[in-house]
């Protein structure tokens, strides 16, 4: 596969052409990369009016992925769930206030969606023992009930899948229940870029989905801000129509071509042997899993790329994360409950050994885990105004009964203990102490 865009930057660093143009470095070295750090200028093409590198650059993704349309952002997931969030708002019918049913797990950029977009939301709850703020299994059952008890259909449902622990929703069934209620299904995949690759394909633009965003920085070896905005070939026209002004709304308008080229040169890297390399990873991965699992410690169900490990009593996700950091392992999260790490093949074999031995084998047992007090809540104001209005910063000890004007969450994608608009209940001030959230920031109202 040509790799059109990064071809171009490295021509232009060998041409000995005078810059008298942006960036200032002007192609000299200062960290190591600036020669083909350049901008738009002639033959460069653009981000957001692409009709030549970029566009035969973002062709090559589409043709990869098997989508309608892929478009690139320099600016992560973030600026994709924006900018999906636009989408669904043109293409809202009614006359009503737009909504958007969402599972409660979602990325801060989503509530932030909310706030410029000034949209509602219609939360799906987690039910059950709930075990962490990371997860909201949301079953089609519930999705239906939801749908059929609205009196308008809404914007989209919006699904984070998978989660930060490595749940995997129902992709496909959820995707026919929106369709049957004429709906369409918008999904966080952030943490998924690679699930195109595997045999079969577990990629949300294959079980249904209408659009999804990928950050193709955290699974591939693309730089950090590097991601995909996927359109189906079965979403609505102004989708593909309006995709790319929905992203410039959302996005700066010097979009790194540093991160451009390393989306570029990813294209050719997936189409060679990624799949098989893909492949063993997991196959490494799960020996992994069964040898510390040998040794003692309980694993959650993840997607392939995933090592989810529950603490055992007497011991948190905070301090494994300190034992494996002490034997020089960075993990990708950790709370009182869970640690997860995230492989790619990138990672070699050393790295699963230095895991195994780091973590030794496990002696204390595991009782059943608390179950966090998770409740639908009260919302008096939406979360625009809620976010604009004038506002205060408390103890979270103190927050009962006020209205939360900033969003408060363990960790994105996560379920927020409160999002702006909604009263802060005793549940939540609980969930603030045990997260060790200390001061919040409430709207000011008379009275208080």
């Amino acid at each position: 596969m040509q790799t059109p865009l990064y071809d171009f930057m490295k021509a232009y660093a060998e041409s000995g052409f005078t810059r008298f143009h942006m960036p200032g470095h002007k192609g000299k070295k200062f960290v190591g990369y600036e020669d083909i750090d350049i901008t738009e200028f002639y033959g460069a093409d653009s981000l957001y009016e692409a009709d030549g590198i970029i566009a035969a650059s973002e062709q090559n993704a589409t043709n990869l992925f098997g989508t309608k349309n892929t478009f690139y952002s320099a600016e992560g997931s973030s600026q994709c769930i924006r900018a999906m969030m636009y989408l669904a708002m043109i293409n809202k019918k009614g006359t009503s206030r737009p909504k958007i049913v969402a599972a409660r797990n979602v990325h801060k950029s989503f509530i932030y969606a909310a706030t410029l977009l000034d949209f509602d939301i219609v939360w799906l709850w987690p039910k059950g023992d709930i075990r962490s703020l990371c997860s909201c299994e949301v079953s089609r059952d519930d999705l239906e009930d939801t749908l059929r008890n609205m009196e308008e259909t809404p914007a989209a449902v919006y699904i984070t899948s998978p989660d930060y622990l490595g749940g995997m929703a129902d992709i496909k069934g959820l995707s026919e229940v929106c369709h049957k209620y004429g709906t369409i299904l918008i999904v966080d995949n952030a943490h998924g870029a690679y699930l195109k690759f595997l045999t079969p394909s577990l990629h949300p633009m294959d079980l249904g989905a209408d659009i999804c965003c990928d950050s193709a920085h955290k699974t591939l070896p693309v730089v950090t801000g590097g991601a995909y905005l996927h359109i189906s070939k079965d979403a609505p026209e102004s989708f593909g129509e309006y995709a790319k002004y929905a992203l410039a709304l959302f996005g700066s308008t010097s979009p790194s071509y540093l991160i451009m080229a390393s989306l570029d040169l990813c294209n050719k890297y997936l189409s060679e042997s990624y799949k098989e390399r893909l492949e063993k990873t997991i196959g490494v991965i799960e020996d992994c899993k069964e040898i510390l699992k040998t040794n003692g410690w309980q694993l959650e169900k993840t997607d392939p790329l995933k090592i989810t490990i529950s603490a055992p009593d007497g011991m948190t996700g905070l301090g494994i994360a300190d034992i494996l950091r002490r034997n020089r392992i960075e993990c990708e999260y950790s709370d009182p409950e869970y640690v997860v790490l995230m492989a790619t093949p990138e990672n070699n074999e050393e790295d699963f050994s230095r895991l195994i031995n780091s973590l030794g084998k496990n002696e204390r047992a595991y009782s059943d885990k608390i179950s966090l007090p998770i409740k639908n809540t009260e919302s008096v104001m939406t979360v625009r105004n809620a976010v604009f209005s004038e506002h205060e910063m408390i103890s979270s000890k103190d927050g009962y009964g006020r209205i939360c004007r900033e969003l408060t969450v363990a960790c994105p994608p996560a379920i927020p203990i409160a999002v702006p608009g909604e009263i802060i209940s005793e549940d939540m001030v609980k969930l603030f102490e045990y997260y060790g959230v200390e001061n919040i920031n409430v709207v000011k109202q008379a009275g208080f």
